[in-house]
């Protein structure tokens, strides 16, 4: 069965302008409501946390019906009703609510289009930035076009927007035929022996905390730039210059992985997220220190993420394919969301913003010595 290479690259595109929309501009949305820092960590941190519960339950659905295209489009289509009611709802209570049902079902659409685009390439798992990049180019357009409309409209209209770029998304899934997630005879032991693994562990420990210092960035940063003079457009753009260094590493990664173990990749990207949230932190009031801690973005997430997805693809074979990146989905972006964007939301009405990026920092440089402890070339 041939690639489908543009399909695939499509609903990348559509879903990620989606996330374009609504991940750099909602807690613009949330403080326009009059919430407080703490009451925005907490919000934001729900779609994290069902990120810990929901990628396992579709994966196990996914594993029981080999339909992962299918439950893409489905679970799109319900968050998707479900963010509808962000229209008529505006108390603490209520978006606690509509944040944790929506977040159930969009919880689905990562691990399961992780799982069946490997699946799809098969044996050529270096060929995944080529596609994944056109998830930061959908990224980069809406984050840079809402950026300007909001500078022009009522933070309201960010709404109708991240509604809009749903139903792409949700269209697009449609059109993603489904992969066979790989033969049962390449499973080689039950998935508890795999997370049992010193090195597998430590690899999940490390994502666990690299997530769980992009809290600040995730959750406040655009109010940090708004809050500093930055106008939405100037937000929309740094938030940009981020995701076109994150398309340069894709375009890079198969020969990167050719050249350097993926070990050593990570632990690459380990030490520049060190250094970018410091340099975020101290140094929010100077756009050259921004701009450059920008594009240490392709490091940070680009080529951590295409790397961290690689290994699991080889560590959880045959059925457990879905269920490795839902794991690793659940650990990283549930679990370390979760904690990072509440953390970030305490720290930011207690100790301040330079020093809750610094926390985040000392977050990723421990991640770091995780992995110089426990995973080497050897084992991936």
């Amino acid at each position: 069965m041939p690639v489908p290479y543009w399909r695939l690259s499509a609903f990348y595109f559509a879903y990620f302008a989606y996330v374009g929309a609504a991940a750099p501009y909602f807690s613009l949305y949330l403080a326009s409501l009059g919430l407080a820092g703490a009451q925005i960590g907490v919000l934001l941190s729900l779609g994290s946390l069902m990120r810990v519960i929901g990628p396992n339950f579709w994966g196990w659905v996914a594993d029981r019906t080999q339909r992962r295209a299918r439950i893409i489009g489905i679970t799109l289509a319900l968050g998707g009703a479900c963010f509808a009611g962000f229209f008529f709802v505006r108390s603490f209570w209520g978006l606690f609510a509509l944040l944790l049902v929506t977040g159930f079902f969009t919880s689905a659409s990562m691990s399961l289009t992780e799982s069946l685009t490997l699946s799809h390439l098969r044996g050529a798992v270096s060929s995944y930035g080529s596609i994944r990049l056109w998830g930061s180019v959908g990224f980069i357009i809406t984050v840079t076009l809402v950026g300007y409309a909001l500078d022009a409209l009522p933070v309201a209209s960010l709404l109708w927007m991240v509604l809009a770029t749903y139903g792409l998304s949700w269209a697009c899934a449609l059109a993603v035929p489904d992969a066979p997630p790989g033969s049962a005879h390449a499973e080689p032991e039950p998935v508890w022996n795999i997370l049992r693994r010193p090195e597998v562990a430590a690899l999940l420990g490390a994502c666990f905390l690299m997530t769980l210092a992009h809290g600040p960035q995730y959750a406040f940063f655009s109010i940090y730039l708004v809050d500093h003079g930055y106008s939405k457009a100037a937000v929309g753009w740094m938030w940009s210059i981020g995701v076109i260094a994150e398309i340069i590493v894709f375009l890079l990664m198969p020969a990167l992985m050719r050249r350097y173990s993926l070990s050593a990749i990570l632990r690459v990207c380990f030490a520049a997220t060190v250094a970018r949230f410091l340099m975020i932190g101290w140094g929010v009031d100077s756009a050259p220190v921004l701009f450059a801690a920008q594009l240490l973005h392709g490091l940070s997430f680009g080529a951590y993420h295409a790397a961290a997805v690689t290994v699991i693809h080889r560590w959880f074979q045959g059925a457990h394919q879905v269920r490795g990146q839902a794991i690793y989905l659940s650990v990283s972006f549930g679990a370390g969301g979760v904690l990072g964007s509440a953390l970030s939301g305490l720290g930011w009405d207690s100790i301040g913003p330079a020093w809750t990026f610094s926390a985040a920092a000392f977050a990723a440089l421990a991640g770091y010595a995780l992995l110089r402890w426990k995973v080497r070339a050897a084992h991936i």
